[in-house]
């Protein structure tokens, strides 16, 4: 069964004792007062910022998703002056986020920068995906809908925090160019991964998760982005550990905005300039 849609065009302690703290708490991600004073401390790194320039043309449509049993948005991002068809990335969001979750964090323009700054032009598409880890769940399976309903199809994928989850598996069914994760949410262990109360049980987290079937993933180009002060960073180190990417960068940042906003504009470089020629 295809989709059908719709079409719309839119265009507590003193500063002493907090760095007293901070040699002991800024790997294990205890450090008192939590992510807003580790960044005041400027254990986290600067936040970035969106660049200034202006995006390109954003098409965000309704469609319904057979594999979903429900209606989702589906919002591509194309580079400033394009006309051609161009190659499509896939961009996967974290939970609790949606396909409209890029256009807050400003992805239309840093694809304008990317391609200004000489990055062959491509498409950005982005999808409603849930919050379930991209595993079939009561009658939902978001992994279904990127693998056989997407348009395009996409040639590269790209995902942050639990998007992440979902490229590295994507990539496991389908062949793509390039992979690019920042702050992937990995799990090591089934105690970790059950506390998300995302999987229906151990078996099918043990099958989904990427951690577990990296030998899948041989010959899929990697990028691997995570911030020391990430909950996640010791599994992003195991997966660069075992994936061998082409691309590691394990450096100041934590679990949110001001990293990801920080590190979009080398993700994009990566999975860009791996989709040309086709």
């Amino acid at each position: 069964m295809g989709i059908t849609r719709r079409r719309v065009l839119v265009g507590g302690l003193g500063l002493a004792g907090a760095a007293a703290a901070a040699g002991a708490g800024m790997i294990t991600d205890v450090l008192p007062g939590g992510p807003p004073l580790r960044r005041a401390l400027g254990i986290t790194g600067p936040d970035g910022t969106v660049p200034d320039v202006p995006p390109g043309p954003v098409t965000v449509e309704r469609i319904h998703s057979p594999a979903r049993g429900r209606d989702v948005d589906l919002i591509t991002m194309h580079p400033p002056g394009s006309t051609a068809a161009l190659p499509v990335c896939l961009a996967l969001h974290g939970r609790g986020g949606t396909a409209r979750s890029f256009l807050d964090l400003g992805l239309p323009r840093f694809l304008a920068a990317a391609v200004r700054a000489g990055v062959p032009p491509f498409a950005i598409t982005a999808v409603d995906c849930g919050d379930n880890y991209f595993v079939p769940r009561d009658g939902d399976d978001p992994l279904r809908m990127l693998v056989g309903e997407i348009p395009g199809p996409p040639r590269a994928a790209f995902g942050l925090s639990m998007g992440g989850y979902g490229a590295l598996n994507l990539a496991r069914h389908r062949p793509l160019k390039a992979v690019g994760v920042a702050s992937p949410a990995l799990f090591r262990d089934w105690p970790e991964a059950r506390s998300r109360n995302a999987f229906t049980d151990e078996r099918q987290w043990r099958d989904s998760e990427p951690l577990r079937h990296v030998d899948e993933l041989a010959g899929t180009p990697l990028g691997i982005w995570c911030g020391t002060e990430d909950p996640f960073v010791d599994a992003a180190r195991h997966l660069i550990a075992t994936a061998h990417p082409q691309v590691a960068a394990i450096s100041r940042g934590a679990h949110d905005n001001g990293y990801w906003l920080r590190v979009l504009p080398e993700v994009l470089h990566f999975v860009g300039t791996r989709l040309s020629p086709p």
